[in-house]
Formats: structure tokens, sequence, C-alpha cells
């Protein structure tokens, strides 16, 4: 029995990272479900991290206010990590590192939202969702719990977040999750590029003149200043690993989907690791900061590889409105 009086499976909060689904319906029952949550916390002298969307966090905060919970709770600016998912684990990381090297248990309440998203970005967030676990497969332990809003969302967006989290919250229990499918992730198809889409073949010497072909695009969309500059840097970064690792060339398209200009690159490379660009590089790291660097760049990254099809990468970036 947990100290806000929700039955536990013996041992699934004794170490490693805990990984919990939370479907409710309705803000009353995300309310509870979450200030349990952080009353449990608060009595194991734990502290929590929150990313809710805005609606949900002045809920919570409205409700922590003037409590003894307050202290123990942090939030996390989602808003300002943007709309690209291949931010999130890093910050993730470096708040649980900061605060596990000092004693604290935690714990950490993410909502996502889903319902402003286009295909593209719905399709990362899931991704990033089933990333979790790999990420913190080896992390200090902590306590991970996903609400998902079962009167809002489409049937599929919670199947799909269901097959992601070993565990649930359901009925004040928590337990294992039947719908988990500990297995590789299943990538949807990349959309189909826009009409009209101008393609440049590219190998070595060719970088100014892919950069120019991508700030050539970007003018013709209103797309330019420091947004631009950004663009040319995270295009320069995966021209040149192409070049370098993709066989020696690549294929760059461009497009604007009215929203935003799509870059995308094809190679004949294969990235193995899922977690390319998605974990912060250390001080002493050699290499693998190119695909860091571009998430931070970037409004949306989009990668598939395999060793028998190669990479495709697309760059998002929104255009001015």
């Amino acid at each position: 029995m947990s100290k806000d009086g929700t039955t536990v499976e013996a041992g699934a909060a004794e170490g490693g990272f805990r990984h919990e689904f939370y479907p409710y319906d309705g803000d009353a029952e995300f309310l509870a479900g979450a200030m349990s949550f952080i009353e449990d916390a608060r009595a194991g002298q734990g502290l929590v991290l929150i990313a809710v969307a805005e609606p949900k966090e002045r809920i919570l905060r409205r409700e922590l206010e003037g409590t003894g919970a307050a202290a123990s709770v942090t939030f996390l600016d989602a808003a300002g990590l943007g709309r690209n998912p291949g931010r999130l684990i890093p910050a993730w990381q470096d708040w649980i590192s900061k605060h596990t090297a000092a004693g604290h248990p935690v714990r950490g309440i993410s909502e996502s939202s889903w319902n402003d998203r286009s295909p593209a970005e719905s399709s990362e967030l899931r991704y990033h969702e089933w990333l979790l676990n790999l990420a913190f497969a080896r992390s200090p332990a902590w306590w991970l719990l996903c609400p998902y809003d079962t009167a809002t969302l489409e049937p599929g967006i919670l199947e799909a977040a269901g097959r992601c989290h070993p565990l649930v919250l359901h009925g004040g229990a928590h337990g294992p999750n039947g719908s988990y499918l500990d297995e590789p992730f299943a990538f949807p198809e990349l959309s189909a590029a826009c009409d009209p889409t101008q393609e440049l073949p590219y190998r070595h010497g060719d970088l100014a003149a892919v950069r120019a072909r991508v700030a050539d695009c970007a003018e013709a969309v209103g797309l330019d200043g420091a947004r631009l500059r950004e663009l040319l840097i995270a295009v320069s970064e995966v021209a040149s690993n192409s070049i370098k690792h993709g066989g020696g060339r690549g294929v760059l398209r461009t497009w604007s989907d009215g929203t935003s200009l799509v870059c995308e690159f094809h190679d004949a490379g294969h990235i193995p690791d899922p977690l390319a660009g998605r974990s912060r590089p250390t001080v002493d790291q050699i290499g693998g900061r190119g695909l860091w660097l571009v998430h931070q760049l970037c409004d949306l990254v989009e990668i598939r590889s395999t060793p028998e099809a190669g990479t495709t990468i697309r760059l998002h970036v929104a255009l001015p409105r």
C-alpha cells in the first residue's frame, strides 16, 4: 500500500525507472490523481517535476497554493522547450541528475498536448514516449506518471500510449499494464512531400550549394533572420554527416507544407542509436554532437534509418505567421 492509499505491485517502485500510464476522465480526475501522486512523493521526502500544458498547470498551481506540498514541486517550462519532443528527454535528465545527486527521491508528471499536433508531431511524440523506457533504463530510480485524458483524446492515441508504458494507474491501483509491448517501435510512413518539391544531389564540396538552395527556399516562404541562420547551421550538420557517414553523398529535397519549411536529407548511411540527438553530449564525448544541435535548432526533427533503406532526416522550421 502506498502512502496515498493506493495499492502498489510488490517491488514495482523499488529501483529503476517506473513509467506509468494514467488514463483519466476530465479535470477532476486528473487533479485527484496528480495531487495524490504529489502528496505521496512529499511523504517520502521526494521532489516532483511537472511538465503539463498551461491549463493543467494553472489547475495544479491553484490547488497547491498555500499547501506544504508546493515546496516539493517544480514546473518545467514545456512551452519554452518548443514543440519538438526531441528536447524533452535531456530536460528530464538534467533535473533528475541534479536532484538525485543531492540525495532526493524524484518523481515526474508529464502530460503532452496532443489535439493541436500535426501528424508528424504526433508521431514523434509517440516515439518519445517509447524512447523514455530506453533513455532511463539505467538511470537512478525515479517514477514518471503520464496522464492521458480519455474524454478528449482519440482512441488511437490512447492505444499507442498504453503500448509504451509498462505500468498503469487505474481505479486507484498501481500495477503492470497488460497493454504494454516490449518490442521495437513501429514507425509510420513519412508523410508525402508537398508540391512543388526541389531536389539537389550533393557530395563533398557541395555544402555551399546546399546552404544556398535552402536559403533560396526560405526566402521564398518568408523565413529569414535568426531562424534562417539557425536552420542553415542545422542543414550544414546533416549534410556533413551524409558526406562523412552516409557513403559520401546524399540528396536534399525542400518544400513548404504551408506552416513549415521542410528540408529532407537522404543518404545510404545507418544511424543505429535510437537516442541519437536526444541526450545531451558529455564534455569528453567524441562526436555525436551534430544531431543534438539539430534538435535544438529545429522545431521538429524526423529520423528514419535502417541498414537496408539508409537514412532519411527531415528538418521542420515553422514559418512566420
